[in-house]
């Protein structure tokens, strides 16, 4: 289920809207990063978060700061952290629910942030959103065990609780984001996980099929230890942003 196996052209077939908000993680990057071609300054101003202008009416500032970031490491961490966790959401949910639910969380997480941030605070990054399908992974797993195969709740409570435990280690980091990212992931998880049959099917399909397949392939080969690694490392970077 966190395993890519996919080719490229496969993985945008396979999941388009992951596959465009990771496009415009690297495109606004670019933007605000060459500032021979654009007035990289001015558009990054314009997108972050900033309490103060939200509160003055740039409400558009809950919603932009998810896709803009502060570095090229924070960049590519956060959309790294995405292309792993991102494309077993958008089978189960959908596409229009996932965008919702990513956009919901991501957004959710940042009136969070106004409220109990200073008027001062400001803020980029996408793991408010990241965290927000965490949460909602963390609602298939305690309220509906049966949808989901034992070594992918496994995966998912793992990441989760170290997820949690480096926000309140980690220097520069939104913690307000990141935890109410995670419950509101798990508020509307719960929510979605609860409709219908095809909803139910669809994440029972993609649960087992991985550790069906897993079943009839015991050896743990090197593809799922660089996978593993990758795993932790685009965790450890989804921890280093602001």
């Amino acid at each position: 289920m966190f395993v890519r196996t996919e080719s490229f052209k496969e993985f945008i077939r396979y999941y388009p809207v992951v596959s465009v908000i990771i496009f415009l993680h690297i495109m606004i990057y670019v933007l605000t990063s060459i500032p021979a071609i654009f007035p990289s300054a001015s558009i990054f101003e314009s997108l972050m978060g900033v309490n103060l202008y939200i509160v003055q009416g740039e409400y558009w500032r809950l919603v932009t700061p998810i896709f803009v970031h502060s570095g090229i490491a924070h960049m590519l961490f956060n959309s790294f952290s995405l292309v792993l966790f991102g494309p077993g959401l958008e089978r189960i949910l959908g596409k229009a629910r996932f965008i919702l639910l990513y956009l919901a969380t991501g957004v959710l997480a940042n009136v969070a942030t106004l409220i109990l941030k200073p008027l001062t605070y400001t803020h980029v990054g996408s793991s408010g959103s990241i965290f927000g399908l965490f949460g909602i992974y963390l609602a298939i797993v305690f309220l509906r065990k049966e949808l989901m195969s034992r070594e992918n709740s496994q995966v998912i409570l793992t990441i989760a609780i170290i997820g949690v435990i480096m926000t309140f280690l980690q220097p520069n980091i939104n913690i307000t984001a990141h935890i109410f990212g995670l419950l509101t992931g798990f508020i509307l998880g719960a929510i979605q996980i609860g409709r219908g049959r095809a909803l139910t099917e669809s994440i029972r399909n993609i649960s087992f099929r991985r550790s069906s397949y897993s079943a009839g392939r015991r050896q743990f080969n090197v593809k799922h230890l660089i996978w593993i690694a990758l795993t932790l490392l685009a965790l450890l970077g989804l921890l280093g942003g602001f």
